[in-house]
């Protein structure tokens, strides 16, 4: 082969050979804004739904002391306060619960508040005595939210 030729071809495999290209700076400060700026907009929303978990769970408490003061009665023919009924709430983490009997005969009622531990909304349930159209006996409850660090009070039989 001549020389010439072999320069060349050499040429043409060195050439060939892709080189090892690293990002530039504006690059990677362009990826680093693009990062910054989907978790600015996705924290917010994140935060608010581990929040939305925590208030789940004084819901599904004050309805399961709802349903426990409603057997209780059926048992006993009078409300109970929250140790009297055995279903193993006090309190946690996030809430301290709180339930006691209100009234009497057809009066009865017992009123469940979930009081929360920081800035959550608390809630307060309601079972009581009513009369069907058709002069049947029976027991109805509620559960109202309240504002942030607040517990409503709930008197009737609709939430304030």
């Amino acid at each position: 082969m001549k020389t010439e030729l072999r320069v060349k071809l050499l040429q043409y495999w060195i050439e060939s050979i892709p080189r090892e290209q690293g990002f530039t700076l504006l690059e990677l400060l362009v990826v680093i804004m693009i990062i910054g700026l989907l978790s600015a907009l996705a924290l917010p929303s994140f935060l608010s739904q581990s929040s939305k978990a925590r208030e789940s769970e004084a819901l599904t408490y004050i309805g399961s002391i709802n349903r426990g003061q409603q057997a209780y009665f059926l048992e006993k023919n009078t409300f109970g306060n929250l140790d009297d009924l055995q279903v193993g709430l006090s309190s946690s983490k996030n809430y301290t619960y709180a339930s006691t009997p209100v009234g009497a005969g057809s009066l009865a009622a017992a009123v469940t508040t979930a009081t929360p531990a920081g800035v959550m909304r608390g809630y307060a349930g309601r079972v009581w005595l009513g009369v069907l159209t058709d002069g049947t006996l029976t027991s109805w409850s509620i559960v109202c939210q309240g504002t942030p660090a607040t517990v409503p009070v709930v008197t009737g039989t609709v939430c304030p």
